[in-house]
């Protein structure tokens, strides 16, 4: 700890984010990245813009990107808000939003990120327990708070929420914004985007890093109202009014026109998971349901810490938690192409 520190970074416990080995890994199976390569059009754009406009700010609004978006959601551009990457937004939404004298309320399994934006910026916090089958129950989020926020489905578990269950949420909470995040929504979660004119406090951030194989551009979007979205841009404008480089305005655009390509993949992806899912139960795994691009699961016999190396040691990378205890004996698996899981079955076959 230096003494040049400030007294808000001495009490600062980071995000710390999935390996990235610099070793030889056969099998990268532990930060959610999609499996596939971001599609021909997208590529094929970021080479056009590669020229000497790169001299040039970019747009700072992302108009194009907006119109993609809008187009894409039935929604107008003064609905989207566009950032680094939906942690950037997520910062955003914290500050401009969730800054309350009552406390902010989130899982007490879910992303990390949340707790450590709330100490960035000294907002009180409450977390609200997952149920014994380690599902969200929102009924226990109707209480006096200063914001609700939660991922849908929820990370690291990879459950998800029914649309209808959020809207009652929404209903019975009309007093503080309700934020939804979105980031793995495309790979078998209904999104709660049709729900964002009906209720003036609700937020739902979503990524380009996982269903639309952008995770390298870093690019993310918030859907709101406009009030809600002028909170955004206030907080943005006084940090970085250029936030979106021009690559990835135009990848972000194409993205999102590749409609074939993304549906192509991410159904792919789904049929991966379940087939992930079968071969697990067959080898005496306990299998959470999964709306994500990821499973959650338990072998009833050996110990998670075990299997995890013994995959290291084989060349496959996955997550393991430490905390809280009652997910110590869990996993978190990427999912990856077919061939990809059925290598990864084989390796647990060995190892197990």
């Amino acid at each position: 700890m230096s003494k040049y520190w400030s007294d808000i970074v001495s009490r600062l416990t980071p995000y710390t984010p999935g390996e990235q080995p610099k070793d030889k890994i056969l099998l990268k199976l532990n930060t959610n990245e999609n499996p596939y390569s971001p599609s021909s059009e997208v590529l094929d754009a970021i080479k056009l813009s590669t020229k000497a406009s790169l001299r040039l700010y970019p747009d700072p609004e992302s108009i194009n990107l907006k119109e993609a978006l809008a187009n894409y959601h039935n929604l107008s551009k003064a609905n989207i808000f566009i950032g680094n990457g939906s942690d950037e937004i997520l910062a955003f939404i914290f500050q401009a939003l969730l800054n309350k004298e009552a406390p902010v309320l989130f899982p007490d399994i879910t992303y990390s990120f949340y707790p450590a934006y709330c100490s960035l910026y000294d907002i009180k916090y409450k977390r609200i327990p997952l149920d014994k089958k380690l599902n969200i129950n929102l009924e226990d989020y109707l209480i006096n708070n200063g914001g609700i926020i939660f991922p849908n489905p929820n990370a690291p578990t990879g459950i998800p929420k029914s649309v209808v269950d959020i809207e009652n949420l929404l209903q019975l909470n009309q007093e503080s914004v309700v934020v939804i995040d979105e980031a793995y929504v495309d790979f078998g979660t209904e999104s709660a985007v049709k729900l964002i004119n009906q209720y003036k406090n609700l937020v739902i951030t979503q990524s380009f890093s996982k269903s639309r194989s952008l995770a390298g551009i870093r690019l993310g979007c918030a859907f709101a109202n406009e009030d809600l979205i002028e909170a955004l841009n206030r907080i943005k404008n006084s940090f970085n009014s250029y936030p979106i480089d021009r690559l990835a305005q135009v990848a972000g655009v194409k993205a999102i026109q590749d409609e074939n390509y993304f549906n192509l993949t991410r159904i792919k992806i789904i049929e991966a998971r379940k087939f992930l899912e079968k071969e697990l139960l067959l080898i005496d795994f306990e299998v959470l349901s999964s709306g994500a691009n990821f499973i959650f699961t338990r072998h009833k016999s050996k110990d998670a810490i075990i299997i995890f190396n013994k995959l290291r040691e084989a060349g496959v990378l996955v997550r393991h938690f430490n905390e809280p205890e009652r997910i110590s004996q869990f996993l978190r698996i990427t999912i990856g192409t077919m061939e990809d899981m059925q290598k990864l079955i084989s390796i647990l076959k060995a190892v197990l």
